[in-house]
């Protein structure tokens, strides 16, 4: 892999992780599309760099909230609601940990991760968010522990490629009432801990010499830095546009796309 080519892929992952329109998929595209054959060292660990600068964006854009919720959850005794919003966070976390534990390599095996299931997933992902878009249900003051152990079903979900995990949660959180901008945030939020776990589990692979590598430094220095700018500024826009109901547009797009990758796979 050249180094515009970790550009144009690192830049591709910041975009996409946030937008709901699944950073998964657009991967596997663009890889299709640029002639990429990434063995499975390099592309394990491009995958850890990406995600790594993708969460670095999230703390980044969010830094207010994870200072508040850390100062409130370890710097008092008594249960506030630094503690409960930390709570349901955890318990967000409760399905995708399971999953990936347990039944992981079974989904995959099964679904595989080629361009047809990514295309079938972006529709399934378009459907979501035009339920979103349309849905009247009961507005609700704040996140419930329902709420978020339902989220986090949303979340386990979209382990499949092409189904978007931000665009799952939001859709999800909306369609249960509650509020889009306090959904946006949530959805950011939860996926931090899970990330970074994959990340370290994937990273002892690479370091005990499981799996070997040949992805040049200046390689992984630009798909990081790349993902990691264009994370940032991706992910404050999602919540901009969460917060004014603009989901119809990417509901579109992954209709269009989904299509597209369709067609092309099964050409």
């Amino acid at each position: 892999m050249s180094w515009w080519q970790a550009l144009i892929l690192g830049i591709v992952q910041g975009l996409t992780e946030f937008l709901p329109v699944s950073s998964s998929g657009h991967l596997t595209i663009a890889q299709t599309i640029l002639g990429i054959e990434f063995q499975e060292g390099d592309m394990l660990l491009f995958d850890v760099l990406v995600h790594a600068a993708t969460v670095c964006a999230t703390l980044i854009v969010l830094w207010k909230e994870v200072c508040w919720i850390l100062k409130g959850t370890f710097t008092t005794p008594v249960w506030n609601a630094e503690k409960t919003y930390a709570g349901k966070i955890i318990l967000s976390m409760v399905p995708v940990f399971v999953v990936g534990m347990f039944f992981k390599d079974h989904v995959e095996a099964i679904f595989g991760s080629g361009i047809v299931v990514v295309g079938v997933c972006l529709m399934i992902t378009a459907c979501l968010l035009l339920f979103a878009q349309y849905a009247k249900p009961r507005p609700k003051e704040e996140i419930g522990w329902w709420d978020s152990l339902i989220i986090g079903i949303g979340q386990a979900i979209a382990v499949l490629p092409g189904l978007s995990r931000s665009g799952t949660t939001i859709a999800t959180g909306i369609l249960l009432g509650n509020k889009k901008e306090q959904v946006a945030q949530f959805s950011f939020l939860m996926v931090l801990v899970p990330i970074l776990g994959q990340a370290f589990l994937d990273m002892m692979d690479i370091l005990r010499g499981e799996i070997t590598t040949h992805l040049s430094p200046m390689c992984m220095l630009v798909g990081f830095v790349s993902a990691l700018v264009v994370g940032a500024a991706a992910c404050k826009w999602m919540i901009n546009i969460v917060k004014r109901q603009k989901l119809i547009y990417f509901a579109i797009y992954c209709l269009l796309i989904g299509g597209i990758a369709l067609w092309y796979g099964l050409r």
